[in-house]
Parts: C-alpha cells; sequence; structure tokens
C-alpha cells in the first residue's frame, strides 16, 4: 500500500522538490500552501496533475475537516524564509513561522501522524560558532545563542529554534525529525539567496559584477540531494524525537570563488567588484553531516559545477 504523506509549503523551493520526489516513489501527496510565498508557475502547474492540493493559511488552525487523515508522514516546510524578508519584516516572520507550527502541531495530535518532519535552518548554529562556543563543522547539539537578540536577523532563527522546541516536546505522541538546511539551492528558489542573485545578475550582464563578503565561505548542497537526506531522516526507524544536520561537507567556497564558478557556466567575464559582507552575516559555515549519516548513510551525489549547470539551465529559461 502507497505512503500517504502531507507536505506541507508544497509549492514552494524545497517542498515543490520534495513533493515531486514523493510522488516518483509512489506516494500519495496532499499539498498543503497558501501561495503566500510559493508560485503556480509551469512546473507546480504539472505536479498538480499528481497531488491534491489544500489551500490554507497556518496561521489559522486547521480546520477540522480541510485535511483529513490518517497520514504516514507529514513535512512540514511551510514557513517565511530569506534573509531580506527578515530584515524588512522581522515581526512577520518570527509570529507566521511560530504560528505555524502551533496550529499545525494542534492538529498533528489530534491526527497523529506516522511521522512529522520539520524543516529548520543552519542559523541555529551561528551564534555559537560566532562567540566560539562551537567550532566548524557544527554538530546539531550546540548552544544556541542569539548574539543581537533584537536584531531583526534574529527572528528568523529564533523561530526556528522556538519551532523545533515546541515539536520535540511531541515526540511522545508521535516521532518527530528535524532537519536543519544548510544553503541548499537549485532551480525554483527564487531570487532572493546567493546563488539565483548570482546568475541572474550574470544573465543580465552586468559589469561590474558585484561580490559581497568575498572571503565568506559556504558549503552549498543542491537540493535534489537536500530531499534524498529529508526522505531518509524522516524514514528513520528511531523512535523519540531526531536533529541531524542537512547539507553538503564536501565542497566549501568562497564567495568570491562561487562568482567566477557561477560567471564561467553563464559565460560572462565581467570585473569583479569585491565588498564588505551583508551586516550580520557569518563568515564561514560548515555543517557536521556525522548524525545523518549515522542514521541514513546518506552521502551527497551532485558536485557543485553540476548543481550551478542544473540551476542555470532553469534559470536562464
Amino acid at each position: 500500500m502507497a505512503e500517504r504523506v502531507l507536505v506541507t509549503g508544497g509549492s514552494g523551493f524545497i517542498g515543490y522538490h520534495l513533493a515531486r520526489r514523493l510522488v516518483e516513489d509512489g506516494a500519495e501527496v496532499v499539498v498543503l500552501d497558501d501561495f503566500s510565498r510559493g508560485r503556480l508557475d509551469a512546473d507546480f502547474q504539472e505536479l498538480l496533475e499528481h497531488v491534491r492540493l489544500v489551500r490554507h493559511d497556518l496561521r489559522a488552525p486547521v480546520p477540522a475537516d480541510l485535511v483529513t487523515g490518517p497520514f504516514d508522514a507529514v513535512y512540514h516546510l511551510a514557513a517565511v524564509v530569506g534573509v531580506q524578508r527578515t530584515l524588512d519584516r522581522p515581526a512577520h516572520v518570527l509570529s507566521t513561522n511560530v504560528l505555524a507550527v502551533l496550529n499545525l502541531m494542534d492538529w498533528c495530535r489530534a491526527n497523529p501522524p506516522g511521522v512529522l518532519f520539520f524543516s529548520s535552518t543552519s542559523e541555529i548554529a551561528d551564534g555559537a560558532v560566532r562567540t566560539g562556543l562551537a567550532h566548524l563543522p557544527a554538530p546539531e547539539s550546540v548552544p544556541y545563542v542569539a548574539v543581537e537578540p533584537w536584531a531583526p536577523r534574529t527572528a528568523y532563527s529564533l523561530s526556528k529554534i522556538t519551532g523545533e522546541l515546541l515539536l520535540t516536546q511531541c515526540a511522545a505522541d508521535f516521532p518527530v525529525r528535524i532537519g536543519r538546511y544548510h544553503n541548499v539551492y537549485g532551480p525554483r528558489m527564487g531570487d532572493s539567496h546567493v546563488i539565483p542573485q548570482f546568475l541572474r545578475r550574470a544573465l543580465a550582464g552586468a559589469d561590474p559584477f558585484a561580490v559581497y563578503g568575498p572571503h565568506q565561505t559556504r558549503a552549498f548542497c543542491y537540493v535534489a540531494d537536500a530531499v534524498t537526506a529529508t526522505v531518509a531522516l524522516t524514514g528513520s526507524g528511531a523512535p523519540g524525537a531526531l536533529v541531524a544536520n542537512i547539507g553538503n561537507d564536501s565542497e566549501e567556497i568562497t564567495a568570491e570563488q562561487l562568482a567566477l564558478r557561477v560567471l564561467d557556466v553563464v559565460g560572462h567575464h565581467p570585473k569583479l567588484e569585491l565588498l564588505g559582507p551583508p551586516a550580520g552575516s557569518p563568515d564561514r559555515r560548515l555543517p557536521d553531516l556525522t548524525a545523518l549519516r549515522d542514521l541514513t548513510g546518506y552521502e551527497p551525489r551532485v558536485p557543485l559545477a553540476e548543481g550551478l549547470r542544473l540551476t542555470h539551465e532553469w534559470y536562464a529559461r
């Protein structure tokens, strides 16, 4: 019998790729979304031929008759994300993300799923690394530190650590899996992150080509690898709550090197304009994937060169 799964935020970036993968795996998929950030583009329209769509804003409780169980798995990816959105509307980001968790948690308690996956963030570890309380690669056990608690950018990481805490307390009612995504990229991720921003500017012929924080380093994870890790972590059989980093630890790269790689893929070679880093951005980010490997045997398979090529093809279209 095929699995029945619910994906919140299924019209967004990772949510769309996850829903498509689950359909390919033979699951019966229900997508819950309010389209505040997702999009009804051609890709999602094609997916709609294979999933059931339920429109709902998770800032409000889920009506009892809107989505009926049981579900073998619930994947909660609906959230407001993006540095600029957080800087512009921190209270909105914090309240929306926490309300979504609270309302989904209440629904799951009334309709216990086989397992609940929660999409969290690498930003939870940034404060501990910045203050010297942890070192990279950062494991899941690092303390949560809000270095600038009143800064707008803190709202996003605070919303995610609050979600983790709330859902962990439900682990006696149903298994909980928390995946902390580290710099996931790929087709259909919008324009609010560094790789699509580089691609958009390169495709537009920008010259000079601005690079902020050129010496800051990241390790980017292609979305197909992140989805594979998500499905594997959710399917791991241990009871209770599990937290695991999700990413790619094999190709750390500076922002300047990334810009040159993107420009090579596009075939545009302008002069680089090296500028200071964005306020509050970490100098380095690298996940410790030991827990994920131990639980699932996961290894990232898509090298950065291939992922950039695939992402460029989508944005060029």
